[in-house]
């Protein structure tokens, strides 16, 4: 059962939403434009925002529905974090496009706001102020992970004691800070683009 479960959250994970949304509604595939990146923020610069609005929602419900397969199929034998990894690296590695994903930013997010809604809240209010004054998602996303990984620390050293979301949070920033390399180089000569909706 538990094998079976990390598989389905894997699937879940990746379903490729941009791919799908552009092939279907704009009969383009976003991996051969801007970033080649199948994640939202492609989208959003490739589709526009209404398209990028979209494939934010399925990401992130991507990772909301795999933490919540316990509930929804009656099982507790697992911790549904691991359920929602599962998911996350389905995302970066889809099955279902090739192994090339996104960045699992609005994946992550889906896992922690149904595991930590609190801890959602936060990372959520970091990422948009940050883009509210940088216009930068790649550095909103670092940044939202980064709040999340102290967040987590502080949390498990005086309060929950939840070391497993201390550790995915360590391995989600390591992870997102790690596939933004190339957009903090950018940033550094200024050629990142900025987005104009917010």
């Amino acid at each position: 059962m538990i094998i079976l479960l990390l598989v389905l959250a894997y699937l879940l994970g990746s379903i490729p939403s941009g791919l799908l949304i552009g092939k279907i509604f704009y009969n383009m595939d976003i991996r051969e434009h801007g970033s080649g990146n199948l994640g939202a923020t492609n989208t959003f610069r490739v589709l526009g925002k209404k398209a990028g609005f979209i494939v934010s929602i399925l990401d992130v419900a991507k990772g909301a529905t795999a933490v919540l397969l316990p509930l929804l199929l009656h099982v507790d034998v697992i911790d549904p974090l691991f359920l929602g990894v599962a998911a996350v690296v389905g995302h970066m590695f889809p099955i279902f496009a090739g192994f090339r994903g996104g960045k699992s930013v609005a994946t992550s997010a889906g896992v922690i706001a149904v595991y930590a809604p609190l801890l959602f809240l936060i990372i959520a209010v970091v990422f948009f102020l940050t883009l509210k004054i940088t216009k930068y998602v790649s550095l909103s996303s670092m940044m939202a992970a980064i709040s999340g990984f102290i967040y987590s620390l502080i949390d498990g050293i005086f309060f929950s004691k939840d070391w497993h979301l201390f550790v995915l949070l360590a391995i989600l920033m390591f992870v997102i800070v790690y596939r933004h390399r190339t957009n903090l180089t950018r940033i550094r000569n200024k050629t990142e683009p900025k987005v104009s909706w917010i």
